[in-house]
């Protein structure tokens, strides 16, 4: 263990939490994601938006998946979400994850945390399900996830029973006292939960599932206490079940519009793909951004676009076009843009997508059976 880490612990499931991205590096041994990047382009063609802009900042063993897809081998993309509240732009830089690896032709694996929803958020069952399914499952679909004999959308508590007999051998080969030196104090329902992300991970490696393929797991950087759990588990089962530790790549919170982290149990603070867009014009244009305290002053020293939650929109979300993205941040930083017209422009564009969007989301909610079969109960 690194000194400090002790002091320096990742929640998983904490709501809100400021990240100190550096310690991630000192302490986690998690390397950066930009010095990977020509190799990126050189194997993957063009990068992710997210990648270039260093919104994706770091990763584990991310050469694998490069040198596999390389070779011709196969890889799977895992990710999931907590069905406990509505899908916001956060949910979405996900999704664009899955979507930008679903066109390289990746087997993609979803998990709706159901289970982990329950046991530990302890909402409500029906709900959760009804959640999982209209909120996040449709805004994937409408957000453009297709649907094929390759991507996979389960529910944690309604999948195969190899997945469930994962769980149950994993707890064999780790301690209490190995999992609290990760996620710290624990209780019965994050035990569980962590096995279970645990064969979520894991389990598109089973023959039972395809047989062996590289693992990929995008997430956020509160979620790594997983990843290290996973990995570490995959080693004790290399030779019983031929399991290999997945790779994973971090990406920066979405930060809410009060310049704390994004979050559904925020909602007055947090953008929503169901929003009625002029509820989320209004949002934004309360939005904490980083100028100066009056006009004249901002003209003469520049507003700060590192610290303005309107101009992370634009790099996360709302521009694909990095001139324009430079153009807006000279013009801030010379202090000949302005907030308020900045604003305007800012809303103009989350006007457009929210109205396409919730137009193919329509249509999506009618659809989500035909990817994903519910649990019963």
């Amino acid at each position: 263990m690194v000194e400090g880490e002790k002091s320096y612990k990742l929640d998983p499931w904490a709501s809100a939490v400021k990240l100190e991205y550096d310690k991630l590096f000192r302490y986690f041994g998690i390397k950066p994601f930009q010095e990977l990047l020509p190799r990126v382009s050189q194997v993957f063609g063009e990068p992710l938006h997210l990648m270039n802009r260093g919104v994706i900042f770091g990763h584990r063993d991310y050469e694998t998946i490069l040198d596999a897809y390389k070779s011709g081998e196969r890889i799977a993309l895992v990710t999931g979400f907590m069905p406990s509240g509505k899908f916001h732009f956060g949910h979405k830089m996900v999704a664009d994850q899955i979507i930008y690896y679903q066109k390289l032709g990746f087997e993609v694996f979803i998990v709706i945390a159901d289970a982990e929803a329950y046991a530990v958020r302890k909402l409500d069952r029906k709900k959760v399900i009804e959640i999982g399914l209209y909120e996040y499952v449709a805004n994937l679909i409408a957000l453009g996830l297709e649907k094929n004999k390759h991507t996979h959308i389960y529910f944690q508590t309604n999948y195969e029973k190899p997945y469930y007999r994962l769980i149950q051998m994993f707890s064999r080969k780790i301690t209490m006292a190995e999992m609290e030196a990760i996620y710290g104090d624990l209780e019965p329902g994050k035990v569980v939960a962590a096995l279970t992300q645990a064969a979520d991970i894991l389990h598109p490696q089973l023959e039972y599932f395809g047989g062996f393929k590289y693992v990929l797991v995008p997430v956020g950087a509160d979620q790594d206490p997983h990843i290290r759990f996973t990995r570490d588990i995959a080693d004790r089962f290399e030779n019983e079940l031929g399991l290999r530790r997945p790779a994973s790549t971090y990406h920066r919170f979405q930060t809410g519009l009060d310049g704390n982290k994004m979050s559904s149990s925020r909602p007055d603070y947090t953008i929503f793909l169901t929003d009625p867009v002029d509820v989320a014009v209004r949002k934004l244009k309360r939005a904490l951004t980083g100028g100066r305290a009056t006009v004249e002053e901002q003209r003469r020293l520049g507003g700060i676009p590192e610290k303005c939650t309107i101009y992370e929109f634009y790099v996360y979300h709302l521009l694909r076009d990095d001139r324009e993205l430079v153009r807006i941040y000279n013009e801030c930083k010379q202090g000949s843009l302005l907030c308020g017209p900045d604003k305007q422009y800012a809303a103009e564009l989350l006007a457009k997508f929210l109205e396409e969007h919730q137009k193919r989301l329509e249509k999506a909610r009618d659809r989500v059976l035909e990817y994903v079969e519910p649990p019963e109960f």
